[in-house]
């Protein structure tokens, strides 16, 4: 027995990659592909990538009753909207993209494997984490883990453009954001809320703030974070540390060099390094924003509901050169 798949918000770029993986698992079927602007046209029509894969095509129908999960993959906002107007079945499962519900509102869990593996396996609706967040969580998490986060963090972390979504706008178009690279929404991301809501439920007397500059790179996807606090531990018993609370993830590793972007790029992996500067431990993250960041985690969290080998769909290879 198949896994049966409905996607609603079917054209943006995550729906893309989750389609592209879905596709090829080897425990899911895709029933319906939703999308009212695209209705009747093929999948490959707007994924181009699709082509020669798949002759499926977008549909307006909604048939929550025949499937077995539902990928929420349209703008923030809209996954609370649509469930002002529609009614999900007791048998359905709900892995949503967007922002609606990180809070863990509404019976949704908080769909970071590495922090909360056995919450998600039990449950039936998952908020999958924002990208940022995905890669700054995963460099804090061991520290927050053990009580050991003790002054402000800091974090300049850079993102390729199709974390702007698909469509252009004045910061994202190709003749803006060729060759140039720029900040925004400095010490205010959104993902900052999640972020922090994790961190103090791991470390509940944690009091200090989080300093985190975002910023455009002139690059189609990929995460690449740089973060540092104060520590009072030795750089090998940092490794260590880290070493031991990734030593059972699937897709999280902790690297002994340091690490580039196009490790991971096409990927669900997320690699960590971690050196000690003076009294600085320094963590640097790097993941798929596109993948570990959104689809690649959401068919991983699929695969945990589901009691699936977590890496199922996700064997992927970076595509390094």
């Amino acid at each position: 027995m198949k896994i049966k798949v409905g996607i609603i918000g079917g054209a943006g770029y995550t729906a893309g990659e989750l389609l592209r993986l879905l596709l090829h698992h080897p425990h899911a079927e895709i029933l319906f592909v939703h999308s009212e602007s695209n209705a009747g046209n093929t999948l490959s029509s707007v994924h181009c990538g699709l082509y020669g894969e798949t002759e499926l095509c977008f549909t307006q129908e909604i048939d929550l009753q025949n499937i077995d999960v539902l990928f929420l993959c349209s703008g923030h906002g809209k996954s609370s909207e649509f469930w002002q107007s529609h009614t999900a079945p007791e048998h359905l499962r709900i892995i949503d993209l967007a922002q609606d519900y990180r809070d863990e509102s509404h019976g949704y869990v908080y769909g970071l494997p590495e922090w909360q593996r056995q919450r998600i396996r039990c449950c039936k609706y998952v908020a999958n984490p924002g990208c940022f967040a995905t890669a700054i969580q995963l460099a804090l998490l061991p520290l927050a883990a053990q009580g050991l986060l003790q002054d402000d963090i800091h974090v300049t972390a850079i993102t390729g453009s199709t974390g702007a979504g698909v469509k252009p706008g004045a910061t994202t178009h190709f003749s803006w954001r060729n060759d140039n690279i720029s900040v925004y929404k400095a010490f205010q991301h959104q993902h900052l809320i999640e972020i922090n809501r994790t961190l103090h439920c791991l470390q509940p007397t944690y009091a200090h703030d989080i300093h985190f500059v975002p910023m455009r790179g002139d690059f189609t996807r990929g995460i690449f974070a740089s973060v540092y606090t104060q520590t009072t531990l030795s750089e090998q018993e940092a490794v260590e540390l880290y070493k031991n609370y990734y030593a059972d993830a699937m897709f999280t590793f902790v690297a002994d060099k340091s690490i580039d972007l196009k490790q991971v790029i096409n990927t669900n992996k997320a690699l960590l390094h971690v050196e000690k500067h003076n009294n600085m431990l320094h963590i640097t993250s790097a993941i798929d924003n596109l993948l570990k960041g959104a689809s690649g985690q959401a068919i991983e969290n699929m695969n945990l509901i589901f009691a699936l080998d977590e890496k199922s769909g996700l064997h992927l290879k970076a595509s390094a050169f």
